[in-house]
């Protein structure tokens, strides 16, 4: 059965090309997230993806693919979530290299499985906004009419507001996401306590929290709404 990403409160997300150990990654998998995400800006490849759902799947937790790189399309997730980042001038990254990975694979997706989004960067010294030479909104009205773009116009599902390691403007998302009529709103970036994992679930449909499970993965499982109600 195609998983309920629309009911997602919190995820976890993984980067193929950082270590986790097994016992780690059997606490994240047991935290009570809804899903684990796998995907990456840099160093992702099909081993080190296949490799990482391999030891996945060794517990009962929803998997997705976040793909940035065709290279990596491994199968066997759960679900595959495509960004498309709005804020960029460079057209590979809207539309170029989707159109690539589609003329080798697109016969082969289960389209059921897809899940496009709307991804918008703003944090212009991250990784993921030099790869693709994103461009952050100048101001909460900005980010808005983004919101619009992907929910009104393009009618993506998911409209995915990225920090890219650093704590956002809560105002911010919540103007983006009144703009929404039917698209999800996930938001990742700097989460580092359950007080800020709050007040961004506040704020957003989903949170994602990443980089934290590398630095202090006990802070990281504080995070999932279950963990914290019973703390």
């Amino acid at each position: 059965m195609k998983p309920d990403y629309a009911a997602w409160k919190h995820v976890f997300k993984l980067d193929p090309d950082k270590i986790i150990d097994d016992a780690a990654l059997e606490q994240v998998c047991r935290s009570g997230t809804d899903a684990v995400i796998v995907g990456g800006s840099s160093g992702v490849t099909y081993d080190n993806t296949a490799d990482l759902l391999s030891r996945l799947r060794r517990h009962d937790v929803v998997c997705a693919l976040e793909l940035s790189d065709a290279d990596a399309a491994v199968p066997g997730f759960d679900l595959y979530f495509i960004p498309v980042v709005l804020n960029t001038p460079d057209g590979d990254w809207i539309t170029g290299l989707h159109q690539k990975a589609l003329r080798q694979y697109g016969d082969a997706l289960d389209w059921e499985r897809v899940v496009p989004e709307g991804y918008v960067i703003l944090n212009p010294r991250s990784m993921a906004a030099r790869v693709s030479g994103a461009q952050a909104p100048a101001d909460a009205r900005d980010l808005r009419a983004y919101g619009l773009l992907a929910d009104r116009l393009f009618r993506m599902p998911v409209f995915y507001v990225e920090y890219s390691g650093a704590w956002g403007d809560m105002a911010w998302v919540r103007e983006a996401k009144q703009a929404l009529a039917s698209a999800r709103l996930f938001y990742g970036g700097g989460i580092r306590t359950p007080e800020q994992a709050r007040e961004a679930m506040d704020a957003a449909d989903t949170i994602v929290v990443g980089n934290l499970i590398y630095e202090n993965l006990p802070l990281a499982l504080a995070t999932v709404p279950e963990v914290r109600r019973y703390s």
